[in-house]
């Protein structure tokens, strides 16, 4: 075989293995079902496949349009649940860095297209930092919430929304006792079960909800003795308290969260420049 030869088959096998990526054949060759979890480590499974999949994606074994391996192919080459799966492709998404298109797949997502969306992902700040995260529900329910949230929500006095509480923890330590509130005609039929096993910017955006801007403050605060204990510090202790309020591009109100974040393990660090200011928040 001389060189032209060679070249056009490899070019020919690509081409094959490009087009069998995006019509979704099998892909008993695919970089990822090469991939194996560690069933003793402290990262949790789902993390440990969102690792796998962003490294196939930033060293280019994954390109924009790519077709990942479905569910089904996840969960049998890799032994775990499909709430595992679907739980890491949500993480992704929720990143901007795969799109589900249903009937059809999840894709690498259009890298000139992520900054559209305003997301933001405690288990992807959290890993990036080497760390590992989780989360603790507390509490989970619909009810009429205070009047101050329905003001700041833009609902009427007597909408009920879905509210609840979890406890954000780092390497099994509590970080941030966090208090998310939804309006209840967003999501029809939101479980705490999806919420504990699904990134709830993953079920909304399968709704049409897609974050677009989002509002925080912060201030410095006093924690009581609930909020103390069940973040694992003592009474009276100070911490950061975190609002923030999300809405869609017309401008609709879909999210208010209220946090406690132990100010003893987080910095919040301003960056200031000529022309621009930016803001970061580290944990020790």
């Amino acid at each position: 075989m001389n060189l032209l030869e060679g070249g056009l088959t490899a070019l020919y096998a690509d081409l094959n293995r490009s087009i069998e990526r995006r019509k979704g054949y099998p892909m008993q060759n695919h970089s990822i079902l090469a991939c194996r979890l560690s069933m003793d480590s402290d990262i949790p499974l789902y993390s440990q496949l969102v690792g796998i999949i962003k490294q196939n994606i930033s060293s280019g074994k994954l390109g924009v349009g790519d077709l990942l391996p479905s569910e089904a192919e996840l969960c049998r080459a890799m032994d775990i649940s499909r709430n595992t799966v679907r739980q890491a492709i949500g993480e992704l998404e929720e990143e901007g860095l795969v799109v589900r298109k249903r009937g059809k797949g999840t894709f690498v997502a259009d890298p000139n297209a992520r900054g559209k969306c305003v997301r933001y992902s405690f288990t992807t700040e959290i890993s990036s930092l080497g760390k590992v995260p989780s989360s603790t529900m507390v509490d989970f329910g619909v009810v009429i919430p205070p009047a101050e949230v329905s003001r700041r929500m833009q609902l009427q006095e007597d909408q009920a929304v879905y509210c609840f509480t979890r406890v954000r923890n780092v390497d099994g330590e509590p970080l941030i006792l966090e208090t998310s509130y939804y309006p209840q005609y967003i999501y029809p039929n939101l479980t705490r079960e999806l919420v504990q096993t699904h990134s709830i910017y993953s079920l909304l955006y399968h709704v049409g909800i897609i974050p677009a801007a989002a509002e925080d403050t912060y201030e410095a605060v006093v924690l009581d003795d609930v909020r103390a204990n069940l973040l694992h510090v003592p009474q009276g202790s100070c911490a950061f308290y975190h609002q923030r309020r999300t809405s869609t591009e017309d401008g609709r109100i879909y999210e208010y969260t209220c946090s406690y974040i132990r100010a003893d393990r987080v910095t919040l660090d301003v960056h200031m420049q000529k022309n621009n200011m930016s803001f970061s928040r580290n944990v020790r």
